[in-house]
């Protein structure tokens, strides 16, 4: 493909449930796409989800990406794997540098339109054999993905800056048995908070979390710095987030907490022409979410790009005709 010499319909950049739901739409709408992905979708992490809908007994995270990628493949779409690394306006159309992943030549995309779905950067957190750990569900990301699957467990959480009680009080409609630990030295408790964990019976640990290891059977070992060690069956270490946001933010995008992109209703962006879905915006985290956000955008972006009249069919010759009555 000799992208210097096309101008694209729409631009998305971003290959997870996101991006390839918005590629879909738009190739069934016969738009001209490039979708650039750099192959770390959170998604990806997944084991299993229990809560996308259309699948009874769940489905694995890298599983949902290859049929997605699969469906996208249906109506002549790919995926390109690499990075934009900038992307600016040029006479009313966007431009993106381009670098493939397989270190190929790097090139620019022209684009009318851009979808943003680079999802989120998680904040770090000391867990040991984090991958394996999340592999096989000892640590999780999400209560509201999961919270139905880890019922009677015993369930530790951290304290997040934004909300420090309300994941554990979320977690203890599930569980009886769930333990907040301290993120930071600095206690972000309240007199309040604590009288509303004692009313749920959520044990808060104050010494501030050290670290994580897993024992043999793969079950999480919370140790704090006053030198104690308590056993759990799932551990949600609430991570926070940063959004991926910043090729939106350098054209003027406006951003919320988190550097999250401020969406309308139809997931524009505050830059015109400028869309943006998924985790990379403000709103609930989820894949269902992320995916009806790519219909709803893809749809607008092809109501307002000019429209592509199809070409009438050739008319059969009157020979043809008879020949193909025969």
């Amino acid at each position: 493909m000799d992208c210097s010499r096309t101008v694209f319909d729409t631009l998305i950049i971003g290959g997870g449930p996101a991006g390839l739901t918005a590629g879909v739409y738009l190739r069934r709408f016969t738009r001209h796409i490039a979708l650039v992905d750099k192959g770390n979708s959170r998604l990806s992490w997944i084991p299993v989800s229990h809560n996308y809908p259309g699948f009874p007994e769940g489905i694995n995270g890298v599983a949902l990406l290859e049929n997605l990628r699969a469906q996208l493949g249906n109506y002549g779409g790919s995926v390109m794997p690499g990075e934009i690394l900038d992307l600016r306006l040029e006479d009313g159309v966007f431009v993106g540098d381009y670098v493939p992943q397989d270190g190929g030549e790097p090139c620019q995309i022209r684009a009318l339109t851009v979808l943003l779905a680079t999802g989120v950067a998680d904040a770090g957190m000391p867990v040991e054999r984090w991958d394996e750990a999340v592999r096989c569900g000892a640590v999780r990301l999400c209560p509201v993905c999961d919270g139905w699957d880890v019922i009677d467990k015993r369930v530790g959480v951290v304290t997040s800056e934004v909300n420090p009680v309300g994941h554990a009080l979320f977690m203890r409609t599930f569980s009886a048995d769930v333990l907040l630990f301290e993120r930071g030295p600095v206690s972000t408790i309240n007199d309040e908070d604590r009288q509303r964990l004692a009313a749920a019976n959520v044990r808060y640990i104050d010494s501030p979390l050290a670290g994580v290891s897993m024992s043999e059977d793969m079950k999480p070992i919370l140790h704090t710095k006053d030198g104690e060690d308590y056993h759990c069956d799932v551990f949600y270490p609430m991570l926070g987030e940063n959004a991926r946001s910043d090729l939106a933010s350098s054209l003027g995008a406006e951003t919320v907490e988190c550097r999250k992109l401020l969406v309308d209703d139809h997931c524009r962006t505050s830059v015109p022409g400028l869309f943006a879905v998924g985790d990379v915006t403000r709103g609930l985290n989820q894949i269902a979410v992320a995916t009806g956000q790519a219909a709803l955008a893809a749809t607008t972006i092809h109501n307002m790009l000019p429209w592509a009249l199809r070409p009438a069919l050739e008319q059969a010759s009157p020979d043809q005709a008879s020949l193909s009555q025969t």
